[in-house]
């Protein structure tokens, strides 16, 4: 570091590393007004069930409450990251810490898929009778709940949204030059946040069972055929565990820094450094957060400038939160 630098200079190139989602606070509570929405009617249904003898009633009751149990892992990972996120301690922030709760949401939804198929073949090898009229009734109550819950999530797990980012730029020039700088940039960008399409996911999926049951059970209050119900949970299985492959995929990848096939980034950041004589000799990008990725940037080069200098080149690049530069002379 230069001796010149005094501690005026030292608190000026000081930053956080805050790297959450633009739509944190307003998922997070999307995610609680889900849960206790959940709650209120998974208590409803075991009385209900309880008061008027109806075990149908009581077993989605209690259904219910492994679903807003899945959801409260989305809520605790939103509320922690928000509580740690000027915690030294996590070094890139805690960005990340909605793709853990996205990946352990993917593990969950494999076990349901996964219960919902053995019990499904149980019921079709041994088929047992079925109250239609209560079964349905439950089943529409679930559905109108979970259409009402992604509702409240949907706007938070597809939809794109300006972002706004502070952008640390990190040099290194020589032995000790170093340059640091903060921009505010303005993005249109998916937030890609694990963590909500999680939640939206866990939702949908129940839905979705709904959906397959209403059908199955109209059908078989209908014609008499009990083994559509069966099947129809053996379908509802197949489907929601690719779901959860497609996540668990997503969120590991970004738990493992792995750069996403279509990714355009780090072409992009070469196209702005490699012109003339300069060259990047090594390229890391990671993501840190929804919307926000962190890169280094070794570039070299036979007339070195300052690391300021280059990361201007990249400034338009709105998605780098977090860049870190060197300059080497070449031989």
């Amino acid at each position: 570091m230069n001796a010149g630098i005094d501690k005026a200079g030292m608190n000026a190139l000081e930053h956080d590393h805050i790297f959450l989602g633009a739509d944190h606070a307003v998922n997070e509570r999307r995610i609680w007004l889900v849960i206790a929405l959940t709650a209120v009617m998974m208590v409803a249904e075991i009385a209900a069930g309880t008061a008027y003898g109806s075990m149908a009633l009581v077993a989605d009751g209690w259904h219910m409450s492994t679903h807003a149990s899945a959801l409260l892992i989305s809520a605790l990972a939103y509320l922690f990251a928000r509580k740690q996120a000027r915690n030294p301690r996590f070094t890139f922030g805690t960005g990340k810490l909605g793709d853990l709760a996205g990946f352990a949401s993917a593990i969950i939804l494999a076990l349901i898929a996964l219960l919902m198929a053995w019990e499904s073949w149980l019921r079709l090898s041994n088929p047992v009778p079925i109250g239609f009229a209560q079964a349905i009734a439950v089943a529409v109550i679930g559905l109108a709940v979970n259409l009402i819950s992604a509702w409240l999530l949907g706007g938070g797990s597809h939809a794109a949204h300006h972002h706004g980012h502070h952008h640390h730029d990190h040099g290194h020039h020589g032995h000790g030059d170093h340059a640091h700088d903060h921009h505010a940039h303005s993005q249109h960008v998916k937030p890609g946040d694990n963590n909500i399409r999680a939640a939206y996911l866990h939702v949908i999926a129940d839905a979705m069972t709904s959906v397959l049951a209403i059908a199955a059970l109209t059908l078989g209050s209908l014609y008499g055929w009990l083994w559509l119900d069966p099947i129809m949970g053996i379908v509802g299985g197949l489907v929601i565990a690719n779901w959860s492959w497609s996540l668990m995929k997503a969120s590991g990848g970004v738990l493992l820094d792995v750069v996403p096939r279509g990714e355009t980034l780090p072409s992009e950041i070469r196209e702005a450094i490699e012109t003339g004589e300069d060259r990047i000799t090594d390229l890391h990008v990671w993501q840190v957060g929804p919307g926000h990725h962190a890169a280094i940037v070794a570039v070299v080069t036979s007339t070195p400038r300052e690391p300021a200098f280059y990361k201007g080149r990249l400034s338009a690049l709105t998605e780098l939160s977090h860049v870190t530069v060197e300059v080497t002379r070449a031989a």
